[in-house]
């Protein structure tokens, strides 16, 4: 046996001498632990050479095994501590969700039982669309955005106005001549930097509203015209998708949540067709009251908030109508039409949730 040491020692450094690569060296101590095994096992009992290198293959057989398990042990170590620090850089790279400064913005909605950590979580992930950036959607966008969802896409062509400013709380009387979506952009920006938003100048029309709603978990429409709110209507249909809905008149305004997808009627199973010209006056014509916008906006805002994390009891299947000019406000359920041509006869879903 010692023989066998010997050589394998002056392998190992005559290897070491020639710069040989550790991994043959160890490969020709194994030929030769191999070559000394076979020898055992061919050459009968009492051969010289078996004589002198240990007169049986027995102990040989144990030291490979021995090293062999060794080996093995110190190979999975290796691998252990690789993917042990593979992710320890992972983690350490890897940034929290909210930072210091969103957790302590959202703390009033995280230690609220509906909401919580996972109900602002859920807000954070939604990416919710509004149509307009007008009466409606100006106070909808700012909560949206003070709320803490993460992405936010508003369109609108329109620029604003003077006129506009009676109501329409997200522009500045800076702002008049600008794009009321750049205007709106600037205004969520400076109120949460944590948000994400993406204007688009532009009217909504059929050729872009399917590619534009896939990009979005929600929409809010606060339009001041059916043919928009028809076309939100259906698209949303098709996708699936739920549809939060205002209008406003003089004293009054009203909203729902169209989401056929979950057993609840769609838009155009309340408003068959538009109403005829002059019997539903835009606000331009009939006048508005200036905060009721915010009133019936900032409720759109609520709904959207209830449907992202699950909280509560939605306006899915029903329509809330305030009244400003009595302090009044009911609400009235809402059937779906077996013949509607955009919903008509479409499945269910109880789910209550939205995203997250």
């Amino acid at each position: 046996m010692l023989l066998v040491l010997v050589m394998a020692a002056v392998l190992w450094s005559i290897g070491a001498a020639l710069g040989t690569p550790r991994r043959l060296r160890w490969g020709m101590i194994s030929g030769l632990w191999a070559a000394v095994v076979l020898t055992h096992l061919v050459l009968p009992e009492g051969h010289a050479l078996r004589m002198a290198t240990g007169e049986s293959p027995a102990l040989w057989l144990m030291v490979g095994g021995t090293v062999v398990i060794v080996l093995v042990y110190r190979a999975g170590l290796t691998r252990l501590r690789a993917r042990s620090e593979r992710e320890a850089v992972t983690v350490a790279s890897r940034k929290p969700l909210f930072s210091e400064a969103e957790l302590n913005r959202y703390a009033r909605h995280i230690i609220m039982r509906e909401i919580g950590g996972p109900g602002q979580k859920a807000l954070k992930e939604a990416r919710v669309l509004v149509i307009g950036a007008g009466g409606l959607g100006s106070p909808a966008l700012l909560y949206l955005a003070a709320a803490g969802v993460g992405t936010i896409g508003v369109i609108d062509d329109d620029t604003v106005e003077n006129s506009n400013l009676q109501r329409q709380v997200i522009h500045r009387d800076a702002d008049i001549g600008l794009p009321k979506v750049q205007s709106a952009m600037a205004a969520m920006q400076a109120q949460n930097p944590h948000v994400v938003v993406h204007p688009y100048q532009r009217r909504l029309t059929p050729e872009i509203a399917s590619d534009l709603f896939a990009d979005y978990d929600l929409i809010l429409d606060g339009t001041d015209n059916f043919e928009t709110r028809y076309l939100s209507n259906a698209t949303s249909v098709a996708q699936g998708k739920p549809l939060i809905s205002g209008a406003l008149s003089q004293w009054e305004g009203q909203l729902s949540v169209f989401d056929p997808a979950h057993g609840t009627p769609c838009y155009q199973c309340i408003f068959p067709q538009a109403p005829a010209a002059g019997l539903a006056p835009s606000c331009a014509e009939a006048g508005v009251l200036g905060p009721l916008p915010g009133v019936v906006g900032a409720m759109m805002a609520a709904e959207a908030v209830k449907l992202i994390t699950g909280a509560g009891q939605t306006l899915r299947g029903d329509m809330l109508i305030y009244d400003a000019l009595y302090g009044e406000s009911r609400k009235i359920g809402l059937s779906r039409r077996a013949d509607c041509p955009i919903c008509g006869g479409k499945g269910e879903n109880d789910d209550q949730h939205v995203a997250g």
